[in-house]
């Protein structure tokens, strides 16, 4: 990726639409990498999420808890859900006392396939920037939001 003017054969009225039209031209192209490294594990980047959420609870979780904390706030998360229930890697779990709240837990299969992704997550385009540019571009992303 070189200049976004060049990339996108663009001239900008100034820095900080320049700055916006990359954050979204970025974010694309991120977004465009994770689907492609997702692929052959047959999950979605946001699917992705979901496991390490539950693995990262370490317990059953509320399936509002989950959509809470989703990087990506998604509408079907319930369907994201199912579709991981019929891969066999997470299972629900209703609760005793009130049929109607459901816990979602990470199976053994999906543990296994977070450590397959874990041990092949390639991020080589980040190689680009040194700590401190990376630190120094978080921080300005906070400032955004």
């Amino acid at each position: 990726m070189g200049d976004i003017s060049k990339d996108i054969k663009s001239k900008f009225p100034n820095n900080k639409v320049k700055a916006l039209i990359n954050i979204k031209y970025t974010a694309n192209w991120l977004s465009s990498k994770e689907n492609e490294f997702f692929k052959p594990y047959g999950i979605s980047p946001q699917q992705f999420n979901i496991l390490r959420i539950l693995r990262g609870a370490g317990e059953p979780t509320k399936v509002q808890i989950i959509k809470d904390r989703m990087i990506e706030r998604a509408p079907n998360a319930t369907r994201l859900m199912d579709k991981l229930c019929d891969k066999n890697l997470i299972e629900r779990i209703r609760c005793e006392h009130d049929r109607r709240v459901v816990y979602i837990n990470i199976s053994k299969s999906g543990l296994k396939l977070l450590s397959e992704i874990d041990a092949s997550i390639d991020l080589d385009f980040l190689e680009n920037l040194s700590e401190t540019e990376a630190i120094q571009l978080s921080d300005l992303l906070d400032k955004i939001r």
